[in-house]
């Protein structure tokens, strides 16, 4: 082997072994990243985790906004848990049932999109703490048990992620004292929403305390 073959071959391997030890690092780290469910038990919590390699950011159109005529955007400011300093890159998760009142699975759909359905979608925060949401207002289960809602849940950068109440729409006549005046809301707010008018959306606002009411937080 002449010598310029012995350099490439000298220069490949440690091109090679640089690679590896950057990949074992990269997993090392994500291995080492501390995810803590906080707030009490959660079944389906670890939903907020399946966006997979979706570039997020603070706006997020749900599938069934451009299919139906009761098109709503819901907005808010997330803040840190002093209720003043904006909280930035905080991922917000939520889902809702269609407009039968179902939880409709795409049959593509795999982990917890089988059980929430494909109306369901993630924000991140902004630099202002802010968030968007478009999609439809979700009719109530077809036995009626509950008022209609949106599901939201929070993971924090800090790897902590929890459930919040869910939000609700005023004038619903299922709605109980429950959704309506909640002792201690979770997340700080109460979240009934009503609804205002806008060129063809129907708009409400929801701003939220990241810890607030949130049991061993």
């Amino acid at each position: 082997m002449n010598t310029r073959a012995k350099t490439f071959q000298l220069i490949t391997g440690l091109l090679l072994m640089a690679f590896s030890s950057c990949d074992a690092q990269t997993n090392k780290d994500a291995k080492q990243m501390n995810y803590k469910l906080v707030g009490g038990p959660c079944e389906g919590c670890e939903a907020v985790f399946e966006y997979g390699d979706q570039e997020l950011n603070a706006t997020d159109t749900l599938p069934d906004f451009n299919k139906s005529d009761s098109k709503i955007k819901i907005s808010g400011t997330i803040y840190q848990s002093d209720g003043k300093t904006p909280a930035e890159d905080v991922i917000l998760y939520v889902y809702h049932t269609n407009n039968a009142g179902i939880y409709k699975a795409k049959e593509s759909a795999k982990g917890w999109g089988k059980r929430h359905g494909y109306n369901r979608g993630w924000v991140k925060t902004d630099h202002s703490g802010r968030y968007t949401i478009y999609t439809v207002k979700p009719s109530p289960y077809p036995n009626r048990a509950q008022a209609a809602h949106i599901h939201y849940t929070i993971l924090e950068p800090n790897g902590k992620y929890y459930w919040l109440s869910s939000v609700h729409f005023n004038g619903d006549s299922l709605l109980t004292p429950r959704e309506t005046k909640p002792d201690s809301p979770r997340g700080g707010t109460v979240g009934l929403l009503s609804l205002e008018k806008e060129g063809n959306l129907h708009v409400g606002k929801r701003d939220l305390i990241l810890g607030r009411n949130i049991p061993n937080y």
